[in-house]
C-alpha cells in the first residue's frame, strides 16, 4: 500500500507509478485497472477520471517512464536539425536498444491470451498509438532526410527503419527470452555497429549500386 507520503504525490503520478511497477512485476495481461488502483491508493473511479483505462495508462508509462523514443523521433520528424543523419540515427537506436528491452518485457504476457491481446491493441490504436507509430515515424524522418539529400534519392525510408528498429526489438526479445542474460555485446557497441552497417546503404557518397558492365 502507499505510504502516507507517497499519498500527498498527485493522484495521476501515483496512477503511473502504481502502473509501471505493476507491469514490470505482473506483466500486462495481469495487471487491471482495479489492480493499479489498489496500488495507487486510490478508488477505481478516481483512476477513471485520469485515464480511460487501462490502455491509455500503458500509454502513458511508456511515454513518461520508459527512455525517450517516441518523443525524440515526433522532434525529428518536425525538425531534423543538424547533427546529421548517423548521429541522429546513433541517438534513435540508442533509445530504442533501451525501450524495447523495458517494454518487451511488460507487453509479453499478452501473446499468452490472443483475445487480450487483440482487445487490448485494437484500444491502443484507437488511442493512436501501438509499434507501427515509432516505424512510421522514423520512415517520414528518413523521408525528410531524402528529400533535403543528406541520403541516397534511392533509399528506402521503410525498409530502412524496419531495420533499424527491428534490429532493436530482437535484440530485447532475444535476451527477455533468455530471462535476463545480458547481451554479449555492449550497447554502445551495437549501436554504432547497426548504425555504421545502416548507413553504408543510406550513404550518398557511395551512390546507388552498380549494375552488371
Amino acid at each position: 500500500m502507499p505510504t502516507p507520503k507517497s499519498t500527498r504525490r498527485p493522484t495521476r503520478e501515483r496512477i503511473i507509478d502504481a502502473a509501471e511497477h505493476l507491469l514490470r512485476t505482473k506483466g500486462l495481461a495481469r495487471t487491471t485497472t482495479k489492480v493499479i488502483a489498489r496500488e495507487a491508493g486510490c478508488s477505481e473511479a478516481a483512476l477513471y477520471k485520469h485515464f480511460t483505462g487501462k490502455e491509455e495508462i500503458f500509454i502513458h508509462v511508456l511515454r513518461e517512464r520508459l527512455p525517450r523514443l517516441n518523443p525524440l523521433l515526433d522532434e525529428l520528424s518536425k525538425d531534423a536539425g543538424d547533427q546529421g543523419v548517423e548521429r541522429n540515427l546513433t541517438a534513435v537506436a540508442e533509445h530504442a536498444a533501451l525501450f524495447y528491452e523495458q517494454s518487451v518485457p511488460i507487453a509479453a504476457s499478452l501473446y499468452a491470451e490472443p483475445s487480450l491481446k487483440r482487445r487490448h491493441f485494437e484500444g491502443v490504436r484507437e488511442l493512436g498509438a501501438g509499434p507501427r507509430v515509432p516505424l512510421k515515424a522514423l520512415a517520414a524522418y528518413l523521408r525528410s532526410e531524402r528529400e533535403r539529400g543528406t541520403i541516397r534519392a534511392d533509399a528506402d525510408p521503410d525498409a530502412a527503419a524496419a531495420l533499424l528498429l527491428g534490429a532493436c526489438s530482437q535484440r530485447a526479445f532475444l535476451y527477455d527470452f533468455a530471462e535476463g542474460e545480458r547481451p554479449e555485446q555492449p550497447l554502445d557497441e551495437f549501436v554504432t555497429q547497426l548504425v555504421r552497417t545502416l548507413m553504408q546503404g543510406l550513404n550518398e557518397a557511395q551512390g546507388p549500386a552498380a549494375g552488371p558492365a
